[in-house]
């Protein structure tokens, strides 16, 4: 399997990752290690969590998703066939959350804990947080680097004009800078991506990995009215899709899908694996036949298909 480089880092990932946002809500453990040892059979080695994985569950706390990984990893071995992403900042509990560097100590070594290893490939900032210097973040991200807590950083959620901010505080002192950069995107959702974000990411080479590539499961055809959106845990959320773009957008996946064999939601992965500025795309399975779909995926070259789906799903300013 073909490997790409994060940002202008040493680490090499898959062109897919795993989203590990499932794990300990709607995939449990048994099912979330067989998963993970399908994706990683398959020649794949990217993970991405968070601490507060999976919070939103009845009965849970956040934790959940990172505790079920290191379980595996403990179970499994091997810490080096794979790349852990992980992310700060999220509530995980009164007077927790942000990114101060009091409390990413904090946090850090409460994923490390969690995770059952005592580094993270990616450490990620889930959400800007404006309270906090970017020196001061960047700072203690130095600390854990040289500590060798964390092999790299990167951020989640930051807009062009932040994320340059970021990135140019970081070489004005000299402290490490964000080499990734996880936003928003997918066929449906490019504008707030490629209007200013993608091209400080290339600019600057940093690594994107996308998540709700494919719009919470909007993009792999099976929600095709308000009747279909109680398919799922997610299926309320998908409501805002579904109206003339979203139709046009399911036309075009449907017609790519059919030229080449595939499904919609291995077209729409497939695009975003053709984006040159794009390292991976996240994408999440509950099942063993839906992770075959989406390492499927990686096999997938859409050619000239890739015309049809940039015109069914133009933006506009």
């Amino acid at each position: 399997m073909a490997r790409k480089k994060l940002g202008r880092t040493e680490i090499e990932v898959s062109k897919l990752c795993f989203g590990g946002n499932v794990f300990g809500w709607t995939a449990d453990e048994a099912t979330s290690f067989s998963l993970l040892d399908r994706f990683v059979d398959a020649g794949l080695n990217f993970i991405d969590t968070a601490d507060a994985y999976s919070s939103w569950a009845p009965g849970n706390t956040g934790g959940e998703s990172e505790t079920i990984i290191g379980n595996w990893l403990k179970q499994r071995g091997g810490r080096d066939r794979v790349v852990i992403a992980t992310k700060v900042g999220s509530e995980m509990g009164p007077g927790q959350k942000g990114l101060s560097a009091a409390y990413i100590r904090q946090a850090v070594d409460a994923s490390l804990k969690r995770l059952r290893t005592d580094y993270i490939d990616l450490y990620q900032s889930h959400w800007d947080d404006p309270e906090t210097p970017f020196e001061e973040t960047l700072g203690v991200y130095k600390e854990l680097i040289d500590a060798g807590k964390v092999r790299a950083i990167g951020a989640s959620n930051l807009t062009a004009a932040r994320l340059t901010e970021a990135l140019d505080i970081a070489k004005r002192t000299g402290l490490p800078r964000y080499e990734t950069l996880q936003p928003l995107y997918n066929l449906y959702e490019r504008k707030d991506f490629e209007d200013g974000l993608e091209s400080v990411c290339v600019a600057n080479g940093l690594g994107v990995i996308s998540y709700y590539s494919l719009a919470s499961g909007f993009l792999t055809g099976k929600y095709r009215s308000r009747d279909d959106l109680g398919q799922s845990a997610r299926g309320q959320g998908i409501a805002k899709y579904l109206d003339d773009r979203g139709w046009k957008i399911l036309a075009a996946l449907d017609q790519v899908a059919a030229e080449h064999s595939a499904t919609p939601a291995q077209v729409a992965l497939a695009w975003l694996m053709a984006r040159p500025s794009v390292t991976a795309p996240i994408a999440s399975a509950t099942k063993l036949s839906q992770l075959e779909e989406l390492i499927a995926a990686t096999r997938l070259d859409l050619g000239r298909s890739v015309k049809v789906l940039d015109e069914a799903s133009a933006w506009s300013k």
